[in-house]
């Protein structure tokens, strides 16, 4: 009994030093709220106001009910009205739209002789779940506008083609994502640690009487780090192209001139973050609250365009966003420089914020 009091007691002691420590009670409960919050509203698989272009060449009062019927769902949002199939591929290539619907002219003319009428769906493989649901709710609305037609043998029929992504594999959608996620989170936990690290084995005091300067000290702390995370992309490259076997559009220069600019931001963020703390402990700790945010807002899951706009605005903050979005356009797209060079504005923004950031906190906290 004397073992099991002295058993409570110790639990005791324990739980009221987490009540009373602020920065405790901050870790127990501020992650677990904030994490909730953001797979609540971040994390959504509900196609709402999904954009799709129209390229209606029949202008019958059959195509007419059809697309009334589809714009009527509160699923799907008409972005444009095409004119030529030339312009289909600048509306899904620029992200504009999700999927582009082509309506043959002869489309009334084949259901009015009890005939199969087709209707060209053409899906952004990108985003192979969401297309992929897309393309049901669809098939939904189509087998009731048929469901509602005079017998007879006549019927709509779907033809889909996915671009990107043929088969809409949702495997070609998180791979090469994972070029970009994988090789943040050893990124920023590499440079996190580096100048907490010399905080916590003594060895500070001996860096601050170098004659480098602050801005080189962090110089020197972040090249590894982006080696590392250029390696690990490397790795990470060489088993999706060879191992899951798919296949390479763009440039390899290209990518990895994205994935530098996409290092060198992260890098920052982790320099701000290991200036801020005192011990590798907490600079884990400030890490891993960090990482969890940044992949659910970067479109790894669900695309952004599908979270509310308080997350959209906040994704422009998220260096693995912008990191993400190069490796896969450049991955899959073949897209160049010209498709993707606002990509990198963002990367460079952050970049100038950050560093200079992680220097200045270097300055200010020589402890």
């Amino acid at each position: 009994m004397a073992t099991l009091a002295q058993l409570g007691a110790l639990i005791l002691k324990e739980l009221l030093a987490l009540i009373k420590e602020p920065s405790s009670r901050i870790i127990l409960f501020a992650p677990a709220l904030m994490q909730a919050l953001l797979f609540g509203y971040g994390a959504t698989y509900d196609l709402k106001h999904v954009p799709y272009a129209v390229l209606d060449q029949s202008r019958s009062a059959a195509s007419v009910e059809l697309l009334a019927r589809l714009d009527g769902s509160g699923v799907f949002e008409r972005e444009a009205t095409l004119t030529s199939s030339r312009q289909i591929a600048a509306q899904i290539d620029g992200g504009k739209v999700l999927m582009a619907i082509s309506i043959p002219a002869d489309f009334q003319d084949r259901l009015a002789a009890g005939q199969t009428a087709p209707l060209q769906l053409i899906l952004d493989g990108r985003n192979s779940s969401t297309a992929t649901a897309a393309s049901g709710y669809v098939a939904t609305i189509v087998a009731d506008y048929n469901a509602s037609l005079a017998g007879g043998g006549q019927s709509v029929a779907i033809e889909r083609r996915a671009w990107y992504n043929p088969n809409l594999e949702s495997r070609w959608l998180l791979m090469p994502g994972l070029i970009a996620a994988l090789s943040m989170v050893q990124t920023l936990l590499i440079s996190a640690l580096s100048v907490a690290r010399e905080r916590e084995q003594g060895t500070f005091d001996q860096l601050l009487v170098t004659p480098l300067t602050p801005m080189l000290i962090l110089i020197g702390k972040a090249l590894p780090a982006i080696l590392v995370g250029l390696l690990q992309s490397s790795i990470i490259f060489l088993i999706i192209r060879f191992w899951f076997q798919i296949p390479m559009n763009g440039s390899v220069a290209l990518l990895y001139l994205g994935l530098l600019s996409f290092n060198i931001a992260v890098v920052g963020v982790g320099l701000s973050i290991s200036a801020l703390s005192t011990s590798m402990q907490q600079a884990m700790l400030y890490t891993f609250l960090l990482i969890m945010p940044l992949m659910l807002l970067s479109g790894l899951l669900t695309p952004v365009r599908n979270m509310p706009e308080p997350l959209q605005i906040a994704t422009y903050a998220n260096p693995l966003r912008f990191g993400m979005s190069i490796v896969r356009s450049v991955y899959l797209e073949g897209a160049g420089l010209a498709e993707i060079g606002l990509e990198f504005i963002p990367l460079l923004a952050l970049a100038m914020v950050t560093l200079p950031l992680a220097a200045w906190l270097f300055r200010n906290r020589m402890y």
